[in-house]
């Protein structure tokens, strides 16, 4: 059976970097690239970052029914075309699904047994430095854009509660370990399986300490330093 993974993460939280780690360490995981109707950025490659395409088409496609989910963001369309699904359950592959806010609502909806993951970044101060750094890489420095990105950042941690799953992206190799656990220990829950090798009983404590209900009473601070004023 194909499960389902989706994993959200305000901008510049790291999700793009555990994402590609990911793909290179837990095999039969297939990777779905969303479609967009906003212009790549920097050295972004169509088909790698994004599918990018015109309003129009995109637009077309949702009048066709081809998208799980779709949202408009900052007037562009992103969406996850239902093929990668499909292809996933004919390979007999998971799919990893990454999905902003907006989106992950519709697939939680329309999907109940998917897994859902959130990335959070370890304070506000720090999540400006990444965007700023990441920014500057892409050349728009403009700091109403970064003030944006700050304030979507703030709105969407406050649906943290709606994810199975909490990842504090403080340390990077922690959380691709992390998350690597989680894949793997709910691969065997949906097998049907109780994790009984030293190796599965290890992962799957892992994973149980990233549960929303374990993580929740460590994240005062984090979510504190998003609500004070946005600059």
């Amino acid at each position: 059976m194909t499960q389902v993974f989706i994993i959200s993460a305000p901008s510049g939280s790291g999700k793009s970097t555990l994402v590609t780690a990911i793909k290179q360490l837990v095999d039969r995981l297939d990777f779905s690239v969303s479609y967009t109707t906003r212009p790549p950025r920097g050295s972004e490659e169509n088909g790698r970052e994004y599918y990018y395409t015109s309003r129009e088409v995109f637009e077309r496609m949702i009048a066709r029914g081809e998208f799980l989910e779709y949202a408009d963001v900052f007037g562009n369309y992103y969406g996850t075309a239902k093929k990668f699904r499909d292809d996933a359950i004919t390979r007999g592959h998971d799919l990893l699904l990454d999905i902003d806010v907006q989106g992950a609502s519709q697939l939680q909806s329309g999907l109940p047994d998917a897994v859902s993951i959130f990335i959070l970044p370890p304070n506000k101060q720090e999540l400006e430095k990444r965007l700023r750094r990441r920014s500057s890489a892409e050349r728009m420095t403009d700091e109403a854009i970064i003030k944006r990105r700050l304030e979507t950042a703030t709105r969407e941690i406050e649906k943290y509660t709606e994810y199975d799953y909490i990842l504090v992206n403080d340390q990077l190799g922690d959380s691709i370990e992390a998350l690597k656990a989680i894949i793997l220990t709910e691969r065997l829950r949906a097998a049907g399986r109780q994790p009984t090798r030293a190796d599965e009983q290890t992962l799957a404590e892992l994973a149980h300490s990233r549960k929303l209900e374990n993580v929740r009473p460590t994240l005062g601070p984090i979510l504190d330093s998003f609500r004070k004023t946005t600059v």
